[in-house]
């Protein structure tokens, strides 16, 4: 076979023995877990605001970005419930570019799996452990979900990853929140046979062992906009998307109707600033409609220190290296405007 075997890596179990969760870290994921739970189920009518960089890139950074979100959830506790984006892995298109921390916990420096782990580790737990807020993360390889399930109260699966079996699988065995994408094409029904999959049991193989799951209730779907066969950019944000999604829900045997709307990606054309105006014609949606503001659970948000992006060794702290994100003053408004307008 063509592979060079470089490193046995650790197990989750090793893992988490070397750096184990703090008992106050348990209970407050815990709660965040079940806050969570609730704003998808419908028995809490708090809105989900997942926000943070596109790539977590530098734990220093990503530490005073994620910290700058407290006093912003302590404001709006009663409205929202805030989850910081540590997304370490990372889908490329075209297989080229940075691959998130797991890959490289330096961007300039050659990838390393094994320190990846402990990196991505972490930095989700002084997240969770500084700031006491719960974290999200993409499911990007599902093998690797058990590294880090303890602290994460929100998964989400890739436009790329949605039709994969194994991520469906696994997905019916988490106990949080996951929300699947809608695949590149825009096809809803693909999106929402995933969610089907994942809530429902299943046997089948995970990490050397035959598993079996009960299924996961919790699991929903996110709009990301879709890219036509010219490779133009389809939102699917607007208010006829909303109802033409709600009414496919309806059409199916599935619990906990929900929809999180990713703002960026194809919905904004990577157009960042256009975050803040697509959030807040979600939330107008929201407010036309009984069941459009029962069914739209949250917004996904791509956002740092500083907006824009810039390439890898430009050395601007708090700046995207991947994806451009909106700055954190534009972030702040919005949050704020956010719990105004749910």
């Amino acid at each position: 076979m063509g592979y060079e075997f470089i490193n046995k890596l650790p197990t989750p179990a090793e893992i988490k023995e070397q750096f184990p969760l703090p008992v106050e870290c348990v209970a407050a994921k815990a709660q965040r877990d079940e806050e969570v739970k609730k704003a998808i189920s419908g028995q809490s009518d708090k809105f989900l605001v997942i926000i943070g960089p596109c790539s977590a890139d530098n734990e220093d950074s990503v530490l005073d970005y994620t910290s700058r979100l407290v006093k912003l959830q302590e404001d709006t506790k009663d409205k929202l419930i805030l989850i910081p984006r540590i997304y370490t892995n990372k889908p490329r298109t075209t297989g080229d570019g940075y691959k998130g921390m797991l890959h490289q916990p330096d961007p300039e420096k050659r990838p390393s799996m094994a320190d990846g782990l402990h990196a991505i580790r972490h930095l989700h737990m002084r997240v969770l452990m500084e700031t006491g807020l719960s974290t999200a993360d993409e499911m990007l390889y599902p093998d690797n979900v058990s590294y880090l399930d303890d602290i994460m109260s929100y998964i989400a699966v890739g436009a790329r990853s949605v039709e994969n079996q194994q991520h469906r699988l696994v997905s019916s065995g988490c106990h949080v929140p996951v929300g699947m994408k809608n695949p590149t094409s825009g096809d809803l029904s693909v999106m929402l046979n995933s969610v089907h999959a994942a809530q429902h049991g299943h046997e089948f193989i995970m990490r050397d062992w035959e598993v079996k799951t009960e299924g996961n209730p919790w699991t929903h779907t996110i709009l990301r906009g879709a890219v036509s066969k010219h490779g133009q950019c389809l939102p699917n944000y607007h208010y006829e998307d909303l109802m033409l999604l709600h009414q496919l829900y309806m059409e199916r045997n599935l619990v906990n109707p929900a929809c999180i709307v990713d703002a960026n990606h194809s919905n904004s054309n990577k157009q960042y600033k256009e975050q803040i105006r697509i959030v807040k014609e979600v939330l107008h949606s929201r407010r036309h409609s009984a069941d459009l503001n029962s069914f739209i659970k949250g917004v996904m948000i791509e956002s740092y220190i500083e907006e824009g992006n810039q390439k890898i060794g430009e050395h601007c702290y708090g700046k995207s290296i991947t994806d451009p994100c909106l700055g954190w003053e534009d972030s702040e408004r919005l949050i704020y405007e956010i719990a105004e307008g749910v």
